[in-house]
Order: structure tokens, then C-alpha cells, then sequence
């Protein structure tokens, strides 16, 4: 497996792992509000998946700052649900294997033009490893977060996902 994708891989165990931890917990705790990065742990889950869905767009061909206006409006969608987020989360994903399934290269690369940054020619294994890299440190936040309300979080580390998939696949 590519390693670029193995990474996404391992984001999204990661993502469904906090969120089956956060599903063990009591419906209240993705609105209760702790004084940090983000009010609550539904706006930092609205966060990942905004900005995840926006590079999913940009890997698809939309230009940058369409991509942002088009997911804007998720970032204020709160879910009611931790079975709603798990949903919205596996769908995206989904979206984004089909997408590995159809690109050839990886290290294509395309003019990105950041409206919060310039213009700049990146990788499409680049954009990856930032939905990656951003994913992971805001699951830090979440975790965080969880710790704030009195409540343990739980591992996620890339470590851990390379037993969690031996076994998996084992079975």
C-alpha cells in the first residue's frame, strides 16, 4: 500500500476510534462547553470534517477558494449525534477511497492557489498528509476536551493503529 494512503487510512481508524470512544459517553458531552480551542467537541468535530471535505474538493479539481466557500456554511452544521458525525465521517471517507482508487499519481502536481496563504505548486500526496497531519491535531484537542469534562479519552497514536490493523486483518 502507498504509504499516502496507508496515512489516510490510519486517519480515519483514528477519527472512528475517538468517535466510538465519545459514543461511550453520555449524548451531552459533544455540546457541553469547555473553555479551549473550540467551545464544544461538536464544533471541533465540525472543523475536521469541513476541512477535510473542503481538500477533498481541491484533490477533486475545484479551485481552493470555491472548495472553502462551498464547505463554509459545515462549519456552523452541528450534528445531533455522535452516530451522525460517525456517518458523515465514513461517507467522506469513502469519497476520498474512491478517489485513491482512481488517481494514478500521487505526486501529480497541482497549482494551489490559498486564499489564506499564495499560489504554490503542490503534491496531491501533500494535501493528503496535511488532511492527515490536521486531522490528528485536532483528535489532540478532542482529547484534551474529553480530559476538561472529566472524561478519559483514548489512544489513537499511528503506533497503535499498526497492531489494531494486524489484528483486524487477521481475524
Amino acid at each position: 500500500m502507498n504509504h499516502c494512503v496507508e496515512m489516510y487510512t490510519y486517519h480515519t481508524w483514528a477519527n472512528q476510534t475517538i468517535l466510538s470512544r465519545i459514543k461511550e459517553l453520555p449524548s451531552t458531552v459533544l455540546r457541553e462547553e469547555v473553555n479551549t480551542s473550540f467551545p464544544t467537541i461538536a464544533h471541533a468535530l465540525n472543523h475536521i470534517y469541513m476541512v477535510e471535505k473542503t481538500w477533498y474538493l481541491v484533490l477533486t479539481g475545484v479551485e481552493m477558494p470555491e472548495a472553502f466557500q462551498a464547505c463554509m456554511p459545515l462549519a456552523e452544521r452541528m450534528l445531533h449525534s455522535v452516530d451522525e458525525y460517525i456517518e458523515a465521517f465514513r461517507e467522506l471517507s469513502n469519497q476520498y477511497n474512491e478517489w485513491f482508487k482512481d488517481q494514478v499519481d500521487l505526486e501529480q502536481t497541482i497549482r494551489l492557489n490559498n486564499p489564506f496563504a499564495a499560489i504554490r505548486d503542490t503534491r496531491l500526496s501533500e494535501i493528503v498528509l496535511q488532511v492527515v497531519n490536521h486531522g490528528t491535531y485536532h483528535r489532540g484537542n478532542i482529547s484534551t476536551m474529553l480530559r476538561q469534562l472529566g472524561h478519559a479519552s483514548t489512544m489513537n497514536d499511528y503506533s497503535l493503529f499498526w497492531y489494531q490493523e494486524r489484528v483486524e486483518t487477521s481475524i
